[in-house]
């Protein structure tokens, strides 16, 4: 079924791709909005990599291969949504003075809350390796073909976003150890 719509899209049908986009949407949604941690940002990668995939669906040479095909597109699209927006954060940091963590009650929302600043510290490589290993599921060397590198560069990736998640974590228990410490003084 698929395929049919695919080879229907390629041939310049736009309802073709209208419901290839409504069958994907969710999903790229998702999968933006995890790597990038703003849903706006998200939304605006989605749209980008749809239009870029309408606008270059010609190329595409396996119709079967669609799906890992508009996922490697998204993945440029959060890159570059990513980049742009950590440019635009130094500016704000510089004009407002940085971003102010917000106290939260219960631990698990605290543990949430340094595992979500630790994935926001990752580089957007880092975080979307992550992404299509563990959120999408994907093999090794399903997540390279996704994200257009080798499979040894994924693997790296992912032992480099672990080893850095691992020390944030750390550093961050380190941190509240010194407060509660020199509170109780």
């Amino acid at each position: 079924m698929q395929r049919d719509l695919v080879e229907r899209a390629q041939r310049g049908d736009r309802d073709a791709f209208g419901r290839l986009a409504e069958q994907s949407v969710a999903r790229l949604f998702d999968v933006a909005q995890l790597m990038l941690r703003d849903s706006d940002l998200a939304k605006d990668a989605v749209q980008e990599a749809l239009i870029l995939a309408w606008r270059d669906l010609r190329a595409l040479r396996d119709p079967d291969r669609f799906t890992a095909w508009l996922h490697r597109i998204l993945v440029r699209c959060v890159y570059r949504a990513a980049s742009l927006e950590r440019r635009q954060a130094a500016v704000r940091a510089l004009d407002v003075g940085g971003d102010r963590p917000v106290a939260d009650s219960g631990r698990a929302l605290e543990d949430r809350d340094e595992v979500d600043r630790g994935f926001r510290r990752l580089k957007p490589e880092l975080r979307a390796a992550l992404v299509v290993h563990h959120y999408l599921g994907l093999t090794h060397e399903e997540a390279a073909e996704v994200l257009g590198v080798p499979v040894g560069t994924v693997k790296s990736r992912l032992n480099r976003a672990t080893s850095a998640m691992r020390a944030e974590l750390q550093a961050e228990a380190r941190g509240r150890e010194r407060m509660a410490t020199e509170t109780i003084r």
